[in-house]
């Protein structure tokens, strides 16, 4: 069985209940009406406060692209990429690719023009779906990509650039399923990734890595057909979309919401009577907050069916799990670890039943295996500290076009994950620190590199060294140890003004000046920076990345 084959199974099964949802609050018309007020208009993403699909919608707009692709040469193998802000659209049009045998490859919205631009050359992009976001960014290289044969547009008509077509002509398309025969072993989808150099890296994933992130991630949550799954992260990432294969497979409802106040976050909860919602540790802390501020009544909305609170993607303090408990009592709470390259979360999961482990990862997850490893493979003793593995039917084939690094991290089918652990004497497994040097904040990765060079480029800088702080929020946030040449002086302004150059969420939170120290071989002792200006290891609970 593939994963095209359980939509196609959902299509047949529940024709006519819904699927998908896309709630929008920017669109609300008055914010003290709620959806049920207003008719249910489906219109171009991002306009309507609330579109719905249901299961035989979502098949046939699938089959409807996938056949759209075929007019345009698409055959298994291509890759088709996606860079799309949440929408209705992005899931039926990610299976679309999937049933012509193609490979989807989505993209972090927050890419620059370059980076979507370097992405879609390491991945062999032949065709590009792109939203009207994304219009200024293609238009700076859509010249410079000629192995792009086809763009399309999904928005409306005239915003569309000249030199992309309409994803509206899907409606002339034939909703006949492809005749495309799919096995576990083809390839599927390319992910992005990237070690502490901030150059992407494209993780390879089968068919079998994506229907086998399903049953773990049911058999992990006990997703049923009357759960309702709120997805309030992006799509492009394996965390959120691996979290709904649960809702895929029991053919229940999601509900995508664009936007992320802790307000808005309750009430679509209590509109769309979601059961299980994951957050990520800053929402998580930011709806706390703001019931405690008296922002949000929590009585006076329909909470009571929402049954498991999940996160991810970030370090998760325990003093979170328990103020959060203390207001919804009634809560399951569940952690997973992953990476892309374990096609995202699950690998190694704590489970709601351990809830007295709360700062553990966990144990391996339905159908993985997990050890700690001294660098020379053995495995550890005790609580010896080592590097996590994880072995299962989500690894990673390779990095795409890569085999250098993709010996490096995969050896004898296990995945070194560089994150370093130990056991507990219960044998959960605890993280202790990261290998690398990335920066987590917020859920997203900032690499440290990218900042550093940037910031080389200001006159008044000798040297640069970024390291993560952390964060009762965000997890962690980008530091800046800036050592100013001896015949200048600058200030935390001069330097967050310099900054601007930089997408927003990759500007560091705090400037420190001071020396950076590197040692005999030249390399930047960032261990040494973090004793003088954490105090601590910086990973103390769960991470998923």
């Amino acid at each position: 069985m593939v994963i095209t084959d359980v939509l196609e199974r959902n299509a047949k099964l529940y024709p006519h209940d819904i699927a998908l949802v896309e709630v929008n609050p920017e669109n609300r018309p008055d914010p003290d009406l709620t959806w049920t007020e207003f008719s249910l208009i489906e219109s171009v993403p991002g306009k309507s406060f609330r579109r719905e699909m249901t299961w035989k919608s979502f098949d046939t707009r699938a089959n409807r692209f996938a056949n759209l692709l075929f007019t345009r040469g698409v055959k298994k193998g291509d890759k088709v990429a996606i860079l799309l802000m949440n929408c209705l659209e992005w899931l039926p049009i990610y299976f679309g690719i999937l049933k012509t045998g193609a490979i989807a490859v989505p993209m972090n919205y927050r890419y620059s023009s370059e980076e979507i631009k370097y992405c879609a050359e390491l991945a062999d992009v032949s065709v590009l779906v792109f939203g009207p976001e994304f219009i200024d960014r293609m238009n700076n290289i859509f010249m410079d990509l000629p192995q792009v044969n086809d763009y399309f547009f999904v928005g409306e008509e005239f915003d569309k650039p000249d030199y992309a077509d309409s994803y509206n002509l899907v409606h002339y398309c034939s909703s006949v399923a492809p005749a495309v025969e799919l096995t576990e072993e083809d390839n599927a989808a390319i992910y992005f990734s990237s070690g502490t150099t901030g150059f992407p890296k494209a993780i390879l994933h089968s068919h079998c890595a994506l229907i086998n992130s399903c049953r773990t991630e049911q058999h992990h949550h006990g997703q049923t057909k009357d759960d309702v799954f709120l997805c309030i992260p992006p799509l492009y990432h394996t965390g959120a979309k691996m979290h709904w294969f649960g809702s895929l497979l029991s053919g229940s409802k999601a509900v995508i919401l664009r936007g992320v106040t802790p307000l808005e976050i309750i009430r679509t909860i209590s509109e769309e009577k979601a059961t299980i919602v994951w957050l990520l540790v800053p929402w998580a802390q930011d709806i706390l907050d703001a019931i405690d501020r008296g922002e949000i009544e929590i009585s006076k909305y329909r909470l009571s069916q929402w049954r498991l609170m999940h996160i991810g993607a970030q370090p998760v303090p325990p003093s979170l799990i328990k103020r959060w408990k203390k207001v919804f009592p009634n809560h399951d709470y569940d952690t997973n670890y992953g990476l892309s390259e374990s096609i995202g979360p699950g690998c190694v999961h704590l489970g709601i039943e351990n809830i007295d482990k709360v700062g553990a990862i966990g144990v391996p997850g339905y159908l993985w295996e997990a050890g700690i490893v001294r660098p020379d493979g053995t495995p550890v003793e005790g609580e010896e500290v080592g590097e996590l593995i994880v072995k299962g039917p989500g690894v990673m084939k390779c990095y795409y076009k890569n085999p250098e690094a993709t010996a490096e991290i995969l050896k004898d089918g296990w995945l070194y994950t560089g994150d370093m652990a130990k056991y507990d004497k219960d044998g959960f497994i605890y993280l202790v620190d990261r290998k690398k040097d990335v920066i987590i904040t917020g859920g997203e990765n900032i690499y440290p590199v990218q900042i550093e060079d940037y910031l080389r480029k200001n006159d008044k800088i000798k040297d640069v060294a970024v390291i993560g702080l952390p964060d009762n929020r965000l997890g962690e946030i980008a530091a800046a140890i800036i050592e100013l040449k001896p015949e200048y002086t600058s200030s935390e302004e001069e330097i967050n003004e310099f900054c601007k150059g930089l997408p927003r969420y990759k500007r560091p939170r705090k400037i420190i000046f001071a020396e950076v120290p590197r040692n005999p071989t030249g390399k930047i002792e960032k261990p040494k920076l973090r004793r003088i200006y954490c105090g601590q290891s910086l990973v103390e609970a769960q991470t998923t990345r």
